[in-house]
């Protein structure tokens, strides 16, 4: 089986990663000024990831990022599809196990990240964006 060799984020060449990164860490900054505290970036469960875990008291935000560089292909949002909720329930549901205090109430987030290309990023965030049926 062949291995995959680290790559540290500095070194990233795919103009899609670092956008998508650059995103991220906007959306962070945009949940600890709003009061949240992050439990975790890119939670992971073998290939697939939730971006940001984030809580507030008792409540704890599964946040999907999606940085954009325009509109033209429609909102973060909606590109967040079926196939994709399920993915992250089911990491979400790891978490839950793992991390999760009694108490504690779940709900599902989408941050859209537009990026303007010269550094500046408009951060939206769709707070319980889908319910787990």
């Amino acid at each position: 089986m062949a291995t995959r060799r680290f790559i540290p984020t500095k070194e990233w060449e795919d103009a899609r990663q670092v956008r998508g990164l650059r995103g991220e860490q906007a959306a962070l900054a945009f949940l600890i000024s709003c009061g949240w505290e992050i439990e975790s970036h890119r939670f992971r469960l073998g290939r697939h990831d939730v971006d940001l875990i984030a809580r507030r008291g008792s409540l704890i935000a599964f946040v999907e990022v999606k940085t954009r560089r325009g509109a033209s292909f429609g909102t973060g949002a909606e590109a967040v599809g079926r196939r994709k909720r399920s993915t992250i329930a089911k990491v979400a549901t790891l978490w839950r196990l793992r991390y999760g205090r009694p108490g504690d109430s779940y709900r599902f987030d989408v941050i859209e990240v537009l990026d303007d290309g010269g550094g500046g990023m408009e951060v939206t965030h769709v707070a319980d964006a889908w319910r787990v049926e």
